[in-house]
């Protein structure tokens, strides 16, 4: 089958599963999904959002602290009479920090849930870290509860993110949803995979959130973390930040899904695959996090490979899949080598990429990791060795092997998993947020190849 055939088909089989996922929690009809609030626009690298989205000049001094709210109508909502289903949603910026020490606004939402919690104690708080939406500002998560389909001829952007969000909600927990640092916020490109700049983003959220006027959500209330692929990365971060960044944090439970633990693994498997161009999300995020790695990405890049940094740094995951499916970073280089082989020949990009490694540390709390077996986008082994890291530290990990075929598309092998260990994860979550213990597999870690 010729490749952009085996793309689409891939494109057209995730998009099916998930709809039909969707499905299953959203009862509104077409006419409920049409959102009743408008707000002024900008014009953000040639897309249009709302203004909301563009930071001040000056931001407070606290971690988490709150810049501006608005209500944020949600495309997907069933009038009650008990309230709105899954609730009501709140658009978010907050103060956060970047990897280099510097203040920076995210954004993001947050949504009081009308179902009752039933687990003991106050309502609990979900931190949502979205899996990977792209480098555009019109990418953001927050966007998507808004607009769940993007599909305008300028851009193609699914908020998948949002049927995990809405399981969350259904169990009666409060939920916020961040859009990572310079995703949404206008004023800088997002730092994809960056572990500093989505940890404290993650972990701030949870700040945020408890600040907001009006909520359920108070200090007494058990904190869980939820992210699969970019989001499993950032929670896991999180985890093992915590205790330095956020003390005032305490986690009841991580779920960490298909974690992208070691970049220069996961760099080499997505070279080529449906999903190359999350090759150029990474380099620019690298080279806004680290200025001084430019001179060296511009002594390698031709002008095709600059050229598409610039083009990726505006899209999204839909449009990354059709724009630049298949490609490989060899067309991208002065010397026809790839990104991975000029990484491992370049010591300051080695530093850089070894820094950004998760499992270093150890996390707080009981974690969750899930990975398939098959996955060989984000490959399963490294994701497994971070569950030994981990367990090797003293950590409370269960770790979960997904066990799938193994199909020809490398997309739909990372894909599949979220689907089907979605609910088990979610069940997870809600026992440590109910205040059972987990029970840790650290002794009988499965040996997989």
């Amino acid at each position: 089958m010729p490749a952009r055939r085996r793309l689409l088909a891939a494109a057209v089989t995730a998009a099916t599963c998930l709809g039909a996922q969707a499905l299953s929690y959203a009862t509104a009809t077409a006419a409920d999904a049409s959102p009743t609030e408008t707000t002024e626009t900008v014009v953000s690298r040639g897309v249009e959002i709302p203004a909301f989205y563009t930071p001040p000049t000056t931001l407070p001094a606290a971690n988490g602290a709150l810049v501006r709210t608005e209500p944020l109508p949600l495309a997907i909502s069933l009038p009650t009479l008990d309230g709105p289903l899954p609730g009501r949603a709140t658009r978010l910026m907050y103060k956060s920090t970047d990897s280099n020490g510097a203040p920076v606004a995210v954004t993001g939402a947050y949504i009081e849930p009308t179902t009752t919690w039933k687990g003991g104690g106050p309502r609990p708080l979900v931190a949502v870290a979205p899996g990977t939406m792209g480098q555009g500002d019109q990418c953001a998560a927050s966007l998507g509860l808004e607009t769940p389909l993007r599909l305008n001829g300028r851009t193609v952007s699914v908020g998948y993110e949002d049927v995990a969000i809405y399981r969350l909600l259904a169990t009666g927990a409060a939920v916020v949803v961040t859009d990572y640092a310079g995703l949404g916020a206008t004023d800088r490109l997002h730092t994809y995979v960056n572990r500093l700049d989505e940890a404290h983003a993650v972990l701030d959220a949870v700040r945020a959130a408890r600040s907001l006027p009006g909520t359920s959500v108070t200090s007494a209330s058990r904190v869980g973390l939820f992210g699969y692929s970019q989001g499993g990365g950032a929670t896991a971060a999180a985890a093992e930040l915590q205790p330095s960044y956020a003390p005032d944090i305490t986690l009841s439970g991580t779920y960490a899904g298909a974690p992208p633990a070691d970049l220069a693994s996961v760099t080499k498997a997505i070279d080529g695959s449906e999903l190359a161009g999350a090759l150029g999300w990474s380099l620019n995020g690298f080279l806004q996090s680290d200025p001084k790695l430019r001179p060296i990405a511009e002594a390698h890049l031709n002008t095709a490979g600059k050229a598409a940094l610039a083009d990726l740094s505006t899209m999204c995951v839909g449009d990354a899949l059709l724009g630049y499916g298949y490609k490989k970073s060899t067309a991208w280089t002065t010397d026809g080598k790839s990104l991975s082989d000029i990484v491992a020949a370049t010591p300051a990009l080695q530093a850089f990429l070894n820094s950004q490694r998760i499992g270093t540390a150890k996390p707080s709390g009981p974690i969750r990791i899930a990975t398939g077996i098959s996955d060989n986008l984000v490959p399963h082994a490294q994701a497994r060795r971070l569950a030994a890291d981990w367990c090797a530290k003293g950590a409370d990990i269960t770790y979960k092997p997904v066990l799938l075929p193994n199909v020809i598309s490398p997309l739909l092998n990372h894909f599949a998993p979220l689907l089907t260990d979605q609910g088990s994860a979610v069940s997870w979550l809600t026992a440590r947020l109910s205040g059972k213990p987990a029970t840790s597999n650290c002794g009988t870690l499965p040996i997989l190849p």
